[in-house]
């Protein structure tokens, strides 16, 4: 018996490693399925190389089988000792049929392995996994603790003035016109995501357009804990809580350019400013409150850096960094679902102003639009490529400390009320802003602007709306575009008008109004094209100077100045393609 089962070992070794017609063959696994393929193909994972050999059987059939690992001496004498006692009950019964069945038996221990080894590489795949919807690129791990994004957005715009028509230049300033023309309106890449669960953060850099002026820089740059679901707070650079039309995305604005009284009070200070805020947002209401300084970045109208590179590189006569304090309220009191709510809300903001002095008394960067302290707000009608300031304060700053007419501006405060009515298709939007302007030299002097337009959904579909922001988000058409015309996307059209007034007092900034249509298609949920037609009503820019005065310098008055009673309309376009 001994002899016997040597010899038996002798064979199985013989078979199951070395028999001869062997050759390699490759496996691979379905990592859903589970199943076994022997080509590869998507979603499977390679097992190994294995030996396919031929082993003949007691009725001289062929029969090809997988070869299990070559096993040692003993651990086959082991295995045919194993199958002997079994014999010994069973009868006898050819050899061939014996080791057949012992090296399928093989093959299968050998299998689960294999797939047992599978299961847990598959396990490790699937602890980050990707996907791409209309917020961008996502990567996250299965536990939820970190995800990261990759985001961003492009809009090539045009401008054709076809009415033109403001007072001639004169002297050696510059002619007075809105100039025609295409351009890169923004192009912006960023990536966000979330780090153990409740600390997310999110970097965005504009390439055409960032910082309040036609450079490229830092937009958003902020870490946010989240305390629970509804409240959160942030610090880095990020958006001023002040204004229902600022608080959204341009990616999401009904016309092509924000409206006159939120691009000069909030959005061309630059509303990105580096701070520390508070949110508290539910489905029905929001409350944002921060503590914020001066915008990243090279200098702005609210930059009071002497230095070129503003606020990053503040130094030896710099003076402090300008501050504010400012927060904003909304909810929706009457809501039958998300297509039907009115919503209103309230901002408030207060904001220190540095001016520098020099040591004789005059002011550092006298009549300059900040990059030397003091505070000036300015509007354009609406364009999106030529976006020439038709109306300006000039520094607000102006003068000697010796001088008795001099007048130092030390801070300003911001108000604002807005509604938003949305019922199905139909949508109505409103705000009024005002600015007031504190310090020497001004005695209640105070900016008023507001605006209002309706819009409908030829198509159907509804305004949405952004909860934690409080404002609007990202339209998702009913049927997008498709070829083959079973699906045209959304179509939208909107009309409003447009009022600023900055004459006050001893303040000459001018004053406009305008009105603007609009025709928007969205094809898909992260493609919109816009065609806007403004049309400047009236310009009153008479009581601006001529000359380099009163705050005003290089030609800056008298441009101002030149725009008065001027005809001008414009027809613009606007792609915006973001992810």
């Amino acid at each position: 018996m001994q002899s016997f089962r040597l010899i038996l070992a002798i064979v199985a070794v013989v078979n199951l490693s070395v028999i001869s017609d062997a050759h390699a063959l490759d496996l691979y696994v379905d990592t859903k399925t589970k199943q076994i393929f022997a080509e590869p193909g998507p979603g499977r994972v390679h097992m190994g190389t294995y030996e396919k050999s031929g082993q003949a059987s007691a009725k001289t059939e062929t029969s090809k089988v997988l070869a299990a690992p070559t096993q040692t001496a003993a651990e086959s004498t082991e295995s045919v000792s194993g199958y002997e006692n079994q014999r010994a009950g069973a009868g006898d019964k050819p050899a061939g049929d014996r080791l057949t069945r012992l090296r399928e038996k093989a093959e299968k221990e050998q299998l689960k392995g294999q797939v047992s080894v599978l299961e847990e590489r598959v396990k490790e795949v699937e602890k980050i996994h990707g996907n791409f919807d209309d917020r961008g690129l996502h990567w996250s791990t299965k536990d939820g603790n970190f995800s990261v994004s990759l985001n961003g957005r492009i809009q090539p715009a045009s401008q054709y003035n076809f009415v033109n028509d403001p007072d001639p230049a004169f002297g050696t300033n510059t002619s007075n016109e809105l100039n025609s023309g295409m351009n890169i309106r923004r192009a912006r890449l960023g990536v966000e995501g979330t780090f153990m669960k409740i600390w997310d953060y999110k970097f965005e850099y504009d390439f055409s357009r960032g910082n309040g002026s036609v450079g490229s820089g830092i937009t958003d740059a902020f870490v946010r804990l989240n305390h629970t679901n509804a409240l959160s707070y942030k610090i880095g650079s990020f958006k001023e809580p002040f204004s229902l039309e600022e608080a959204a995305s341009n990616r999401y604005l009904t016309f092509i350019e924000r409206h006159m009284s939120v691009n000069s009070f909030v959005d061309n200070p630059n509303t990105y400013k580096t701070g520390i805020g508070l949110n508290y947002a539910v489905q029905r209401w929001q409350t944002g409150l921060a503590f914020q300084t001066e915008p990243i970045g090279a200098w702005s109208a609210a930059s009071t850096s002497v230095n070129a590179n503003g606020n990053q590189s503040r130094n030896n006569g710099s003076g402090d960094t300008g501050w504010e304090g400012i927060g904003r309220v909304s909810g929706r009191p009457w809501m039958e679902d998300e297509t039907k709510f009115m919503h209103v809300g309230i901002s408030a903001g207060h904001t220190d102003v540095n001016t520098k002095y020099r040591a004789d008394g005059t002011m550092v960067g006298e009549g300059s639009n900040g990059g030397g302290g003091g505070m000036s707000f300015f509007a354009f009608p609406g364009t999106n490529v030529d976006r020439t300031n038709i109306l300006n304060t000039g520094n607000l700053s102006t003068g000697a400390l010796t001088d008795p007419n001099h007048r130092r501006v030390s801070s300003y405060d911001r108000y604002g009320a807005e509604a938003w009515f949305v019922y199905g298709p139909f949508s109505a939007q409103g705000e009024y802003l005002r600015t007031n302007i504190n310090g020497t030299g001004y005695d209640g002097e105070h900016l008023t602007g507001y605006y209002g337009f309706a819009s409908y959904f030829l198509t159907g579909e509804s305004k949405a709306y952004h909860v934690r922001n409080g404002a609007a988000n990202r339209i998702k058409p009913n049927r997008p575009f498709q070829w083959n015309g079973s699906g045209w996307g959304a179509w939208e059209i909107a009309a409003g008008y447009d009022y600023i007034n900055m004459n006050s007092g001893v303040i000459k900034g001018g004053q406009a109004d305008m009105v603007r249509i609009g025709l928007n298609w969205y094809p898909h949920s992260n493609v919109k094209f816009q065609t806007n037609i403004v049309h400047v009503l009236d310009i009153n820019t008479a009581r601006t100077p001529i000359t380099n005065t009163d705050g005003y310098s290089g030609g800056a008055g008298a441009r101002t100045n030149g725009w008065n009673n001027g005809d001008l309309s414009a027809f613009l376009t606007q792609v915006t393609v973001d992810f």
